[in-house]
C-alpha cells in the first residue's frame, strides 16, 4: 500500500467545509484482500490495538457497525480501514474527530482517502503510523507480497504513546483548546499564529490575540509583577491582604537563617518559576534546607530563592476573569490511597486504570508517576515503592497539586465565601492582570479567612483553564467564554466583511474594480489577485497570491476593514479556502482552463473545484445566469439571496427571479446605449451606461461589462450606495498602474496596442470579439500564445476562437515552455491556422515573447490595431511604450525634469515623490500616478 499524493485542506474543499487531509493511495496486492479475507486474526488484532474503532458507526450510523464492515461477507477494503484508523490514532491522543471518506479514483486499486484533522503535523502522522499498524498487522504471507519494509522491532504501544506526545506537543494545550472552542461557540473566526499557544481571534482591524491565557489586552507590567513573587507579595501585603510572611535568599546558609527568623515550617521556592516546579513545602528542619534550596535553584530564572511561612490548609485555585471571580478549584496532590493488600506501586497502577487518565493533557486527568520527586516523598516517609500502606492511609505522591502531575480538583465555585471571593478580585486587581489565578490556602473555603485564617501563596499570569474546564468532581465551568466575551463585548464584531470572487476568467479585474469601489467607500481594503496582495491601495506582497496563504495574509492584517479575496482553481485544488466563511461570493463564469491538471479533466469537475467559494457565502451568492454551470451552483448556495447577472434582458429565469422579489443585475438595451440595471424586491435601478466605464473601452469590452456588473453587485451586497458604485465604476480603468495585464491600452503611437493577459480559449474569444467591435483603419494584428501545460484540445480551441478576426498572426511561446518544445506551440498554432485557410504570408512564427512582441509592433502601420496576448506583462508594456523612443530614454537615461530625476518604470508603483515623471517622461503629480492616470 503506497501513497501516491497528499493534500492537506486548511479550509473549505471539495471534500468537506473544514480542514482534511487526502492521500490518494494504491493498494496495489491488498486490492484483492479485503478485511474478512485477511482472516479473523487480522481484524481481532486492529480491534485490540484500537478499541475505540468499535464507537465508529461508519455507513450503518450506529456504535459498531465499521466493526460489521470488518467482519460482514468479505469485510471492507484496507483504504477504508485505514480512514478508520487515522481517525482513531487522533481520538486516542486527545484530538476529537470523526469525518472520514474512502472513495475510488477511477483507476483500480487507487482511492481518495480523505480524513479530517486538527493540526497538520499531527494529521499527517496519524496517517503514517495507522499504515505501518496495518502493515504490521497483516500476515507474514501476505505482507511479503507488499513492498512494504516490515520492522521487525515494531511496538505498538511504544509507538502509539510517541505519537500521543507529539500530538500534545503539536496541538492546543486545555486552556487554549477552551479558548479556541469557546470562540467557535460564539461564530469567532480565528487563526493559528505558530506552532504553540499564539492565536489571533476575529479578523483584521477586530483581532484580538491570545497565548495560552495571556490576552491582547493584558498588561506587560502586571504580568512583571506577577511573575516577581516579592514584589506580590509586597504589593498585597501592603493592601491588607492576607499573604504568608517571607524573605528572598541568595545561599542554602541564608535560607536555614530566614527559616529560624520566620518560623519554622517553611516553604522554599524559585522567586521566578511556575506550575509549582522547584517547590517544597512544609520544611521542619535544618537539614532539610538544602536539598530544597538546590532544586528551587534548579528551576529559578534568578539567583533569588523565597524562604516563606508554612500555611497549612487546602490549595485552591481562585480564577478572575475582568475583574470578576468565575470560577474556584480545590486542588490535591496526586495521592494513593491504601487498603493494607496493594504496595504503593500498584495503587499507582490502580488509579492509572481510571479511563479519565492519559498521559500529559490527553484526557481530563493526568497519569501518576513514581518519578525522582515521588519517590523523595517516599523515602521521607521511610517507605519504598513495595510498601503496603494501612487502609485508608493517603500517600502525596507530590508536594503540589497542579493537574499537569497528576493532581485532581474539585469545583467549589458556587461554595465560595463572599469574603474570599472580594479577597481574591481585589488581589488580581491590585496586580492589574485581565485574567489571572490566585493560588489560596484556606481550610474551609465556605469560610471567611478572616474568621479562620488563610494566605494567597501566589498570583499567577496564564493560569491553566483544565482544572475549570474539566474537574475531577463537580461543575464544569465555561471560563474560556467568559475570557472571550471580555475580549468582544456583546454587539463588537469580530469579522471583517469578506468578498470571495472566483471564475475562469476575469477574476483579477473584478476584484480590482469591487477594491476600488470599497476604498472610494472610505474602506481600508485588503486584495488578493493573481498581481499580489494590496493592502489599501499598495502592494504588499508580489506575485500570484490566489490561495489560501495569501488569505491569511489579509485577514492578519491590522489595518484592513473590508477583504475582497480573488481565490483561483490552483489553491482550491491543493489546498481548499483559506478562510471559513465568506459574505458575499461571486462566480464570474467556468470554461475550459487547466484542464488535465490536479484530477481536473473536465468542465463540469472544475466547476465543483469552484462551487466550494459559493458554498462558503453566508449572505449572497452572485451568479453568472448566462453559464449554466455557474447558474447550477444556486442549488448548493445556503445564502439568504441569489443575486443574478445577465447581459440578456430576455433572461427567463432571470425574469422570473426578479418577479419574486429576487436580486439581479441585467444589461439593458436603450437608445443611448447599455444600462447596468440591478433589481431587488420589485425596485428598478439603473446604475450607469456602460460606455461610461472607462475599462469597458466605451462599451465595447463586453467582458469587461460584465466584470463591472459583478463588481456592482457585490458592492450592493454589501450595502454601498449606487452613487459610490457609479463613482467608483467611472474612475476606474485599465491602465497598467490599475489593473496590469489586464486589457492596458497604448495610443501613443500612431496605431493602437492592447496588452492582455489571456491565456485560455475564453479570454481569448473576448479579446477577439473586442477586436471586432472597435472601429480600426488599418489591419488587425494578434501576438498569441497559450500556456504550454494546456492540452492539446486548448490550443486547438485557442486557434479556432481567434481564426478569421485578425488580419496577421504571431505565433510565439511563452518564457516557460513547461515541457512542450522551444517552438512546439507556435508551430501548432501555425498548422491550426493552415487548416482554417489563412494565408502563409499571415502567419508568424517567432518563439521568442521579446522578438514576437518587437516584430508585431514594427509590423504596425498608422490605423492598425495590435493586441498582444503577454506572459510578462511588464516586460511587454515596457516593450509597447518604449518602442521607437529615444535609447537614452529607453534606458531611463533621461534628464531630470525641474530638478526630478525620472522614475524608472518598474519603481511607477512605488511612487514617494511628490511630483515625478512617467516611464515615458510624461510630468505626473503624485496624486494622478495614484489614481491610476
Amino acid at each position: 500500500m503506497k501513497i501516491l499524493s497528499t493534500n492537506v485542506f486548511v479550509g473549505p474543499n471539495t471534500w468537506a467545509s473544514f480542514p482534511v487531509i487526502r492521500h490518494v493511495i494504491d493498494l496495489g496486492v491488498l486490492e484483492d484482500w479485503p478485511s474478512a479475507k485477511i482472516g479473523s486474526d487480522f481484524v481481532e488484532g486492529l480491534i485490540a490495538a484500537l478499541p475505540g474503532l468499535g464507537d465508529h458507526g461508519c455507513s450503518y450510523g450506529t456504535e459498531g457497525g465499521f466493526l460489521r464492515r470488518l467482519r460482514e461477507d468479505d469485510g471492507t477494503w484496507m483504504g477504508h480501514i485505514l480512514e478508520h484508523c487515522a481517525i482513531e490514532v487522533q481520538n486516542v491522543a486527545g484530538t476529537d474527530v470523526t469525518f472520514g471518506r474512502t472513495r475510488g479514483t477511477g483507476v483500480l486499486g487507487q482511492y481518495n482517502m480523505v480524513y479530517a484533522y486538527r493540526q497538520r503535523d499531527v494529521g499527517l502522522a496519524a496517517g503514517e503510523l495507522a499504515i505501518r499498524l496495518l502493515m504490521h498487522l497483516l500476515p507474514a504471507s501476505l505482507r511479503e507480497q507488499t513492498d512494504f519494509a516490515f520492522d521487525p522491532a515494531f511496538d505498538w504501544e511504544d509507538e502509539l504513546r510517541s505519537f500521543v506526545l507529539h500530538a500534545q506537543r503539536k496541538e492546543f494545550g486545555p486552556s487554549t483548546g477552551s479558548l479556541v472552542a469557546a470562540a467557535q461557540a460564539r461564530g469567532i473566526p480565528w487563526i493559528r499564529l505558530n506552532e504553540n499557544s499564539l492565536v489571533q481571534f476575529g479578523h483584521g482591524k477586530y483581532q484580538r490575540r491570545i497565548q495560552a491565557t495571556i490576552t491582547s489586552e493584558t498588561k506587560h507590567i502586571a504580568v512583571e509583577i506577577s511573575c516577581d513573587k516579592e514584589d506580590t507579595h509586597n504589593l498585597l501585603n501592603d493592601l491588607g491582604l492576607p499573604v504568608p510572611r517571607q524573605r528572598i535568599v541568595y545561599s542554602a546558609d541564608e535560607a536555614v537563617r530566614a527559616a529560624h527568623v520566620i518560623g519554622y515550617p517553611v516553604v522554599i521556592k524559585p522567586l521566578d518559576a511556575n506550575h509549582g516546579r522547584g517547590v517544597s513545602i512544609n520544611l521542619t528542619k535544618d537539614a532539610e534546607i538544602a536539598a530544597a534550596f538546590a532544586e528551587a535553584e534548579a528551576h529559578s530564572k534568578s539567583a533569588a530563592i523565597l524562604v516563606e511561612s508554612f500555611v497549612t490548609g487546602f490549595d485552591h485555585r481562585m480564577l478572575v476573569v475582568n475583574d470578576k471571580l468565575v470560577a474556584v478549584a480545590k486542588r490535591v496532590p496526586g495521592h494513593v490511597v491504601g487498603d493494607g493488600k496493594h504496595s504503593i506501586a500498584e495503587l499507582v497502577d490502580i488509579v492509572n486504570l481510571d479511563p479519565r487518565r492519559g498521559i500529559g493533557h490527553q484526557k481530563v486527568l493526568t497519569m501518576l508517576e513514581i518519578d525522582n520527586q515521588a519517590k523523595r516523598l517516599i523515602a521521607a516517609a521511610g517507605h519504598t515503592a513495595e510498601t503496603v500502606l494501612p487502609e485508608g492511609e493517603v500517600f502525596y505522591l507530590r508536594a503540589t497539586a497542579n493537574l499537569s502531575t497528576g493532581g485532581t480538583a474539585i469545583d467549589l465555585t458556587d461554595l465560595v465565601h463572599p469574603d474570599n471571593r472580594d479577597m481574591a478580585e481585589r488581589a488580581i486587581m491590585a496586580v492589574g492582570l485581565d485574567v489571572g489565578g490566585v493560588d489560596f490556602l484556606i481550610d474551609d473555603i465556605t469560610r471567611s479567612y478572616k474568621d479562620i485564617g488563610g494566605a494567597i501563596v501566589e498570583v499567577n499570569a496564564a493560569p491553566g483553564f483544565r482544572m475549570h474546564v474539566a474537574p475531577s468532581e463537580g461543575q464544569s465551568r465555561d471560563v474560556a467564554g467568559k475570557v472571550i466575551d471580555m475580549l468582544f463585548p456583546a454587539g463588537q464584531e469580530s469579522r471583517i466583511p469578506i468578498a470571495a470572487i472566483t471564475g475562469t476568467n476575469g477574476k483579477t479585474t473584478t476584484s480590482r474594480m469591487l477594491g476600488h469601489i470599497m476604498k472610494a467607500s472610505g474602506r481600508i481594503v485588503g486584495m488578493t489577485s493573481t498581481d499580489g496582495v494590496y493592502v489599501d491601495g499598495k502592494l504588499s506582497v508580489k506575485g500570484d497570491m490566489t490561495g489560501p496563504k495569501s488569505a491569511q495574509i489579509v485577514l492578519r492584517d491590522p489595518t484592513v476593514d473590508f477583504a475582497v479575496m480573488e481565490t483561483a482553481r490552483g489553491g482550491l485544488v491543493r489546498s481548499g479556502l483559506g478562510y471559513q466563511k465568506s459574505n458575499v461570493a461571486a462566480c464570474l463564469n467556468v470554461s475550459a482552463d487547466h484542464l488535465g491538471l490536479g484530477g481536473i479533466d473536465t468542465v463540469e469537475q472544475l466547476a465543483v473545484v469552484k462551487r466550494v467559494v459559493i458554498e462558503s457565502a453566508t449572505d449572497t451568492a452572485v451568479l453568472n445566469a448566462d453559464d449554466i454551470n455557474c447558474l447550477k451552483m444556486a442549488d448548493y448556495a445556503d445564502v439568504g439571496a441569489i443575486f443574478y447577472v445577465t447581459m440578456n434582458p430576455a433572461h427567463a429565469l432571470v425574469k422570473e427571479h426578479i418577479k419574486a422579489g429576487g436580486k439581479a443585475i441585467v444589461l439593458e438595451q436603450g437608445m443611448s446605449g447599455d444600462m447596468l440595471t440591478i433589481y431587488d424586491n420589485g425596485l428598478h435601478m439603473p446604475v450607469l451606461w456602460s460606455h461610461l466605464i472607462p475599462a469597458t473601452l466605451e462599451g465595447k469590452a463586453m467582458h469587461n461589462v460584465q466584470n463591472a456588473m459583478f463588481a456592482a453587485a457585490m458592492a450592493y451586497s454589501f450595502g454601498v450606495d449606487l452613487d459610490n458604485i457609479r463613482h467608483g465604476l467611472r474612475t476606474f480603468d485599465t491602465s497598467f498602474f490599475q489593473a496590469p495585464g489586464r486589457m492596458n491600452v497604448f495610443d501613443e503611437h500612431p496605431f493602437k496596442v492592447i496588452l492582455d493577459y489571456g491565456h485560455n480559449p475564453a479570454a481569448l474569444k473576448a479579446m477577439a470579439g473586442l477586436a471586432d467591435r472597435m472601429d480600426v483603419k488599418g489591419r488587425r494584428i494578434v501576438v498569441l500564445s497559450i500556456p504550454g501545460d494546456r492540452r492539446d484540445q486548448d490550443v486547438i480551441d485557442a486557434a479556432r476562437t481567434l481564426s478569421g478576426h485578425f488580419d496577421h498572426y504571431i505565433c510565439k511561446a511563452d518564457d516557460d515552455r513547461r515541457k512542450r518544445g522551444y517552438d512546439e506551440i507556435p508551430q501548432m498554432f501555425k498548422a491550426l491556422f493552415r487548416e482554417d485557410g489563412i494565408p502563409e504570408d499571415q502567419i508568424s512564427v517567432i518563439p521568442d515573447e521579446e522578438d514576437a512582441v518587437a516584430a508585431g509592433l514594427e509590423m504596425a502601420k498608422p490605423g492598425d490595431l495590435v493586441i498582444i496576448f503577454g506572459d510578462n506583462s511588464s516586460r511587454c508594456w515596457k516593450q509597447i511604450i518604449y518602442f521607437n523612443a529615444p535609447e537614452q530614454e529607453a534606458r531611463h537615461d533621461a534628464p531630470s525634469v525641474d530638478g526630478i530625476p525620472p522614475v524608472p518604470f518598474e519603481d511607477i508603483l512605488d511612487v514617494d515623490q511628490s511630483l515625478v515623471r512617467d516611464a515615458r517622461g510624461v510630468r505626473l503629480a503624485r496624486s494622478d500616478v495614484e489614481d491610476g492616470d
